[in-house]
């Protein structure tokens, strides 16, 4: 069994295909600017047809490649899957071709494929079942630099992550190619918070969390962000972010972890279901 061609299919699908929830927000927020903001974002728009009729990859950074897989405790195919994982990554590099994003952080030498020790990121998440299902996240550099994390102390509540991460936004300004998708991860430790943060982003753009109070805070920051006026790439506008989601987890008492992970613009994602008979599918 083998599915790393699906999964190279996925990967260059992820860098050419901008999903249909982000062009439709990115068309929203078009309509409703005006000026130097509409400008960008027709260019942005085109950017993403011709990527799509030509095959080719939406940015020229096209990113880390990123897996969250959620594995059925009773998948069948697990050695397969591991050994897959990277080698869709080299199948991909080479095909679309996709820009050799890894280094090593000491020599600077690049491998030239998309890999390297612990890339492709991957995160496992054990579920009930017996299929797997892994979401692809390309994460370009730019939004990258612009993640954060901030451990604040508990007494500053909600009110104090609203401040951070609309402040941290702000700071920003047109480093990650707005408008963004913002992910924020509240609780857990330093780790889990940017964990929790970056898989929000699987979301499609503006789906809400089902915890009404989690939801509303999401609607929230929307609202503070794009008041600041920062707006697409910077140039100001109505539109900074095009959604914010959010994910928590229970926390220590003494500890008020806040992970913010940005994503730019083009928020490149694909999905590949695996079934238990081996049958695949790519979303």
């Amino acid at each position: 069994m083998n599915f790393a061609h699906e999964l190279a299919t996925a990967i260059a699908n992820a860098a050419t295909i901008l999903p249909q929830d982000v062009v439709q927000a990115l068309e929203v927020a078009r309509d409703r600017e005006e000026g130097p903001a509409r400008v960008q974002l027709d260019a942005i728009l085109e950017d993403v047809t011709i990527a799509r009729e030509g095959k080719v990859p939406i940015c020229q950074d096209t990113g880390t490649i990123t897996f969250f897989v959620k594995l059925g405790t009773k998948f069948p195919h697990l050695p397969a899957l591991v050994r897959a994982l990277p080698e869709a990554a080299r199948m991909a590099t080479k095909a679309v071709p996709l820009r050799p994003n890894t280094v090593h952080p000491f020599t600077g030498k690049n491998p030239g494929d998309n890999t390297g020790r612990l890339i492709p990121a991957l995160t496992w998440e054990m579920v009930d079942g017996d299929r797997a299902e892994v979401h692809i996240l390309p994460k370009g550099g730019g939004s990258e630099n612009c993640c954060a994390l901030r451990m604040l102390p508990p007494g500053v509540g909600l009110r104090g992550v609203k401040e951070v991460v609309v402040e941290h936004i702000v700071q920003c300004g047109g480093l990650p190619c707005p408008p963004t998708i913002v992910g924020v991860g509240i609780g857990g430790g330093a780790d889990l918070a940017l964990k929790l943060g970056k898989m929000a982003l699987l979301r499609p753009v503006g789906q809400r969390h089902p915890e009404p109070e989690v939801a509303a805070l999401e609607a929230e920051l929307e609202e503070l962000i794009n008041a600041s006026g920062v707006g697409p790439m910077g140039l100001g506008g109505k539109t900074t972010v095009l959604a914010v989601h959010t994910e928590y987890a229970h926390r220590h008492p003494a500890s008020l972890p806040v992970g913010i992970v940005v994503q730019c613009w083009a928020h490149r994602r694909a999905t590949v279901r695996i079934q238990a008979d081996g049958r695949v599918e790519v979303v």
